[in-house]
């Protein structure tokens, strides 16, 4: 079998389980999009995808991240990219030149940087605000869902070029990952008052995107399903 029928075949098998997903849930799918996780894959495996429909694609590490950017453009330069993982204050500006979407906004010093780089840049930047709801691990990137609505109304007040358009969540290694999508999904009704173009909802990675699109999951973030296991 050729990687492009590979890809195609597993591509076409996420799609009829979040389609399947959506329809018990009374959604559309229409209203959930699928980002590809390619970290790890090659450039190669981007073009792909491309052609096979797949528009929004996913990075966690910056390096690699602009290496393929740069490989791509500008004959793909319909694919969205989806910076997915924790942000040094010192990558931002290098992150906004290229990301269209910065998942993983989680304090206020990094809402300054990627404000200073969007501003110098001339445009803006879309950010989800990272949420964690596992209290019992401080190691973990996000901020405390009691603390997101307050940090969004400063970034607002005082950082013009950051849009903050919804939320993000991680759910808990090893547990039931319902009452986090559960969390987030209120969370994100109450944000949506605040701030009403913040509608995204990113949730849902390969082991549980079922169960986020039950929860009104917006944006899927899947790899392994796709691409196949991680060397």
């Amino acid at each position: 079998m050729t990687r492009k029928a590979e890809l195609a075949r597993n591509l076409e098998s996420v799609q009829a389980r979040i389609a399947a997903a959506c329809d018990r849930a009374g959604r559309s799918a229409d209203e959930v999009s699928l980002i590809v996780v390619t970290k790890t894959y090659p450039a190669a495996d981007v073009k792909t995808l491309f052609e096979l429909g797949v528009r929004d694609v996913g990075e966690n590490r910056h390096q690699e991240a602009v290496a393929k950017f740069e490989e791509l453009q500008p004959t793909y330069s319909e694919l969205r990219w989806h910076f997915l993982g924790g942000l040094q204050t010192n990558k931002a500006a290098a992150v906004v030149k290229y990301a269209d979407l910065v998942h993983s906004l989680d304090r206020f010093k990094l809402a300054q940087a990627l404000n200073r780089a969007a501003e110098a840049a001339g445009r803006k930047i879309s950010c989800l605000v990272q949420v964690d709801f596992d209290t019992t691990n401080a190691a973990r990137a996000g901020l405390p869902a009691t603390e997101v609505l307050g940090f969004v109304e400063q970034v607002a007040a005082q950082l013009a070029n950051i849009e903050v358009a919804g939320l993000m969540t991680v759910a808990p290694l090893g547990a039931e990952p319902a009452p986090a999508f559960d969390g987030l999904q209120r969370l994100g009704a109450e944000l949506a008052d605040l701030v009403p173009t913040a509608t995204i909802l990113s949730a849902g990675m390969s082991d549980d995107f079922e169960t986020a699109i039950s929860y009104g999951a917006t944006h899927l973030r899947v790899g392994r399903l796709v691409l196949g296991q991680r060397l």
